[in-house]
């Protein structure tokens, strides 16, 4: 339990001055291009609060974002907190969007809107505090702005505050809108490209916990191997789509339950490129990535994988990266087909195949960080193998 700390030891921010018309001016100035130009959503509520701190010279600032539904505020990005939701009727930022109105206060505890819960989860001690409302293009409430504790040597809000961080949020307001709009598109795009990966493997008896696990086997190997967050995110939504290409595979040869024959081989493995040309006409960065994995995730290291026995580094590490996923997942999970292999078999497998089948160096994280995967697979594990086995059978 975090445990409210006493104001008397707190440690004391440094006082400050207010600023001038002059330093105000060159403070609007070096923020005001990045937050018109900064299109994703936790980047530009950083500006926003560092610059909502330094304008009203206040120790912390957070945004405060309405979720219609669910009726919560919420924040993830603010001055010393992490994520934190609230009922959007409660506390000072509540009754800034319930009233849509500024609102400050000079003593936060002996104030009635103040909510202390959330000084309670941060170990904070809330003294003085100013809000006001965020709206979108249509005037509708977005959110709220706050400020707490003033540096001055008064340490109280005014109007002047007031003033100013509205004249910050006026021209916040449409950069944060078109923020949020981007977010939701990518939010619309993953679940489009899940729903789409998971359309695609029924049709092969897989279920879809396999494209979840696929994802989450594809970015924790991309993060080990030292790609950024960011990066390893993008091929976590783009590995799905990797048999996306199936969907045009017939049934006869796609449902076979015995091997298949070397004509019947050839059209299976057409859905690498079936997949890619359904892939590669996108602009869109989530899209692309997802052409190359779905091209190029049954490529091999030595060269003998297909479509187009590309060898080496040849390979795109997006591909090399989802094809140890892929293995992973195929052999070490139930099919119709066969009973999954016991995890021991596995392990040797790709310590033989490396530099064969796979890429040396991330078949040697793969295999330094087994665990790591198989706590994947058990996280995603389907609920009910058996039963799946036998509809399918």
């Amino acid at each position: 339990m975090i445990r409210l700390l006493d104001h008397d030891i707190q440690i004391k921010p440094k006082l400050k001055k207010e600023l001038n018309s002059d330093e105000m001016l060159k403070l609007i100035f070096d923020y005001a291009s990045k937050i018109a130009n900064e299109s994703r959503l936790d980047n530009l509520l950083q500006l926003m609060t560092d610059l909502g701190r330094e304008i009203v010279v206040a120790d912390r600032c957070t945004i405060w974002l309405l979720d219609h539904e669910t009726n919560e505020l919420w924040t993830k990005v603010a001055h010393g907190i992490q994520e934190i939701r609230i009922p959007a009727s409660t506390g000072v930022v509540g009754h800034v969007v319930q009233t849509e109105k500024p609102y400050f206060t000079d003593d936060a505890y002996t104030d009635p809107n103040f909510n202390q819960n959330v000084d309670k989860q941060t170990g904070y001690r809330t003294k003085a505090m100013l809000a006001l409302p965020l709206y979108n293009n249509e005037g509708q409430i977005l959110g709220a702005y706050q400020t707490v504790n003033k540096l001055t040597k008064e340490q109280v809000f005014s109007q002047k505050d007031i003033d100013n961080l509205k004249m910050v949020a006026s021209y916040s307001e449409k950069s944060l809108v078109n923020a949020l709009l981007n977010e939701e598109i990518e939010k619309t795009q993953k679940e489009i490209i899940f729903l789409m990966a998971e359309i695609g493997e029924s049709r092969s008896k897989e279920t879809g916990n396999h494209v979840k696990r696929v994802a989450e086997y594809s970015k924790e190997l991309a993060l080990l191997y030292g790609m950024s967050e960011e990066e390893a995110e993008l091929i976590k939504m783009a590995s799905p789509m990797h048999d996306i290409g199936k969907v045009a595979i017939p049934d006869a040869v796609l449902k076979k339950p015995g091997k298949l024959t070397d004509e019947e081989f050839d059209i299976m493995k057409s859905h690498s490129d079936i997949g890619y040309q359904l892939l590669a006409h996108s602009n869109r960065k989530i899209l692309k990535a997802s052409a190359i994995i779905a091209h190029q995730h049954h490529e091999k290291w030595n060269g003998k994988g297909y479509p187009n026995g590309l060898k080496g580094e040849e390979i795109h590490i997006y591909g090399r990266i989802s094809a140890i996923g892929d293995v992973f997942d195929a052999l070490a999970s139930d099919r119709c087909y066969k009973p999954a292999w016991e995890l021991d078999r596995v392990y040797n497998l790709f310590k033989e195949e490396s530099g064969e089948h796979f890429d040396p160096k991330l078949t040697q994280l793969f295999i330094d960080n087994f665990d790591k995967f198989v706590e994947i697979k058990e996280r995603y594990k389907d609920e009910d193998t058996t039963a799946t086995l036998e509809k399918a059978t």
